[in-house]
């Protein structure tokens, strides 16, 4: 009788079970709606996509379907100069800020000089500044600072960083959240392996890139991965220093497109393309960035 009443499920279980799977299926169609939507009237002619809009085949590959808005896209628009320019400045920064920031981050974790604590009050007070209190005054910089460039076989001097790559890389590079969360890590792992490294004449850089860097592939990922996704959905700040076509990105692009266009489902595929791909590496790489950042979390 007894193993019978053990073997028994709990209704209540069954219901809240239920109840859960319910309220994550409605959260996921809400978050996916847009995006599906997105997706499938970038295929769509524009009168299908407003007579579908009420119903399932809105979400649905049906009707009228073909590439026709994404050769548009190709033919109204610099997207192939704007895609390349996002991912020269997205890696770049990234690259540019791990090795920066984490240098940042050792030099307050790991060593001791006069300053120190000083500079890292001001690095925690720079996490409640919003970038956009600073921008006025970093355009007003950048709008005056010189730069040799290399044009037509020859150096040129150009009076202003304003309409160029380097504008939207350098002020990016250092960043108070990415060090924040390197010295977090980098605090929490015991300095013995320091002092066993000097012991053998390793210098401050050697300790650094020999113990510290191999030890923090976590905290390394995490930071790689947030600052792909803010970086490659800079919006602001290219609309502030990037007037031309030549090094404008992705995502103020679409402003631009939009001016060329009243097609919706050409915007919806120019939306597609900047989106889906982040969405794409997002995906592939889902457990290792949520198995960094629980290390990083728990490390930190």
């Amino acid at each position: 009788m007894s193993a019978s009443s053990s073997s028994m499920v709990d209704p209540n279980f069954i219901y809240k079970r239920i109840l859960t799977y319910a309220v994550l299926v409605l959260l996921a169609y809400v978050f996916l709606f847009p995006l599906l939507f997105m997706v499938i009237s970038s295929f769509k002619p524009q009168q299908q996509i407003f007579s579908d809009l009420y119903s399932i085949r809105a979400l649905l590959p049906v009707g009228e379907v073909s590439l026709d808005k994404y050769r548009a896209v190709f033919r109204k628009s610099a997207i192939e100069t704007m895609f390349l320019n996002s991912v020269i400045i997205t890696g770049t920064t990234v690259v540019l800020g791990l090795l920066v920031n984490s240098l940042a981050a050792f030099a307050l974790s790991r060593l001791r000089w006069k300053g120190q604590q000083l500079m890292l009050t001001l690095v925690i007070a720079l996490l409640i500044i919003p970038f956009e209190a600073i921008s006025v005054p970093l355009l007003m910089l950048v709008a005056h600072l010189p730069w040799i460039g290399w044009e037509n076989g020859q150096f040129v001097l150009h009076g202003s960083w304003l309409n160029s790559l380097q504008v939207q890389i350098l002020p990016m590079v250092a960043n108070a959240f990415s060090i924040f969360l390197f010295y977090q890590f980098f605090r929490d792992i015991p300095k013995d392996f320091d002092e066993a490294a000097a012991i053998d004449g390793a210098s401050p850089w050697q300790i650094y890139w020999k113990v510290i860097v191999p030890m923090s592939w976590p905290v390394f990922a995490t930071v790689a991965i947030l600052q792909f996704l803010h970086m490659w959905n800079q919006y602001l700040w290219p609309i502030m220093v990037v007037q031309g076509e030549a090094a404008r990105p992705l995502q103020p692009g679409i402003q631009q497109f939009f001016g060329t266009t009243t097609e919706w489902g050409e915007i919806m595929a120019y939306a597609s393309m900047v989106t889906v791909p982040v969405l794409i590496v997002f995906l592939a790489f889902q457990k290792r960035f949520v198995r960094s950042m629980a290390s990083a979390g728990v490390k930190g």
